[in-house]
């Protein structure tokens, strides 16, 4: 559900990105107040793995289309809305500027979609109304599963109306709509599986964890799983991935008969996309200039984005925790 830069105007654009900079600053600064060592190797060893999980689309069957998670209400149960946020917005950066994936006037848009309405809607307001202290595991595992599904909902509607307000006539709201949801309530529902799975393993390795809050540290032999999770799946399960478009691509090739809407003639589009043309070292996760290569380019790619996701939020950690300490 990575928006490009043809489905917002600038105005839109450069309105969102302002106000995703707020949040960021806002929750840089409560993750200063309330900042734990151990979750500095916890951020970045998750955000690697949803990095790595990104690259992972699973076909929906019986539609022609194809999902991936988004992350943020994995993210925001085990490090907290805030350290979440931070996390998924460091993702969604790294893989427009280096991957192509998600345009840079759309980056506001994205990182609001995927990162804010997860953790600071859906996570408050669904996953800890269900999940209270000491919660049993079957709660806890229902709270992750509907908060995902309408954080991914959510997260649809909102790329509905940024592409309303950006006066995308080519999209009509409502068209638009009935289709974006359904095939986004498909990617959610396998979504929250996948989350619940992964928060119920992780409270079964470490059960002090107190999921009603979130988890500041975890034993070692998670990480280490995590890690190698991460690597894995970059580096291998990323061949397997469906060539189907995804939710969003195939929501506008049915109200359009495209994949994907024209850049107006405006030079702001053509600008960003040159910049992003030289930042991209490996455009739709493969080589630059030889995409023959296929499943190596893959693995390349992967594996690289892992690491720079990895040392990116780990970096970020350590600057916070400086600031902190003054």
């Amino acid at each position: 559900m990575h928006m490009a830069d043809a489905l917002i105007s600038p105005s839109v654009g450069c309105s969102m990105l302002a106000v995703t900079g707020a949040v960021i600053l806002y929750s840089s600064k409560k993750i200063k107040e309330e900042f734990d060592d151990s979750r500095i190797p916890l951020m970045g060893v998750l955000g690697a793995f949803v990095f790595a999980a990104q690259m992972i689309n699973f076909t929906i069957p019986l539609t022609g289309s194809s999902g991936h998670i988004g992350g943020g209400i994995l993210l925001a149960i085990l490090i907290g809305p805030y350290s979440a946020f931070l996390t998924i917005t460091s993702i969604l950066t790294i893989q427009a500027l280096l991957f192509a994936d998600g345009g840079i006037l759309a980056l506001g848009c994205n990182i609001f979609n995927l990162g804010f309405l997860p953790c600071f809607v859906s996570y408050p307001f669904v996953y800890k109304n269900i999940v209270k202290e000491g919660s049993s595991k079957t709660k806890i595992f229902t709270g992750a599963t509907i908060a995902s599904v309408l954080g991914l909902q959510l997260g649809a509607l909102g790329v509905v109306l940024e592409t309303v307000f950006s006066e995308i006539s080519i999209l009509p709201f409502d068209k638009f709509l009935i289709l974006m949801l359904p095939i986004h309530l498909a990617i959610g529902i396998v979504e929250g599986l996948v989350t619940a799975t992964i928060v119920t393993f992780i409270l079964n390795a470490k059960p002090d964890i107190n999921a009603y809050s979130y988890a500041p540290s975890v034993k070692k032999n998670i990480f280490a799983i995590f890690i190698v999770a991460a690597l894995f799946t970059a580096g291998f399960f990323s061949w397997f991935a469906s060539s189907l478009p995804d939710g969003l691509e195939w929501s506008i090739s049915n109200v359009t008969v495209k994949e994907e809407i024209s850049s107006k003639e405006e030079k702001i589009y053509s600008s960003l996309s040159n910049l992003q043309e030289k930042t991209s070292f490996f455009p739709d996760y493969n080589f630059k200039n030889d995409k023959e290569q296929g499943n190596i380019g893959t693995s390349v790619a992967g594996l690289i984005g892992v690491s720079i996701t990895f040392i990116t939020i780990a970096l970020i950690s350590l600057i916070l925790k400086k600031l902190k300490d003054g």
